[in-house]
């Protein structure tokens, strides 16, 4: 897994992060099944973050970040 995005792609992909653990965070008490599976989406994007990968652009989809 080689480094494919830039620094702006690692801080959007920290922004969907945050937004996707807040978010799972906000539905524990009501969908608990939701809540992990966002929670699971928002670590794998901040592991993106982290390492400078993005799973999409590794399958060949040009984004625009």
């Amino acid at each position: 897994m080689k480094p494919n995005i830039d620094n702006k792609g690692r801080v959007a992909r920290g922004g969907i992060a945050v937004i996707f653990l807040l978010a799972g965070a906000c539905l524990i008490s009501e969908a608990s099944v939701l809540a992990a599976i966002f929670v699971l989406i928002g670590l794998f994007c901040a592991f993106e973050a982290w390492i400078g990968w993005c799973a999409v652009r590794a399958c060949g989809v040009k984004t625009p970040l």
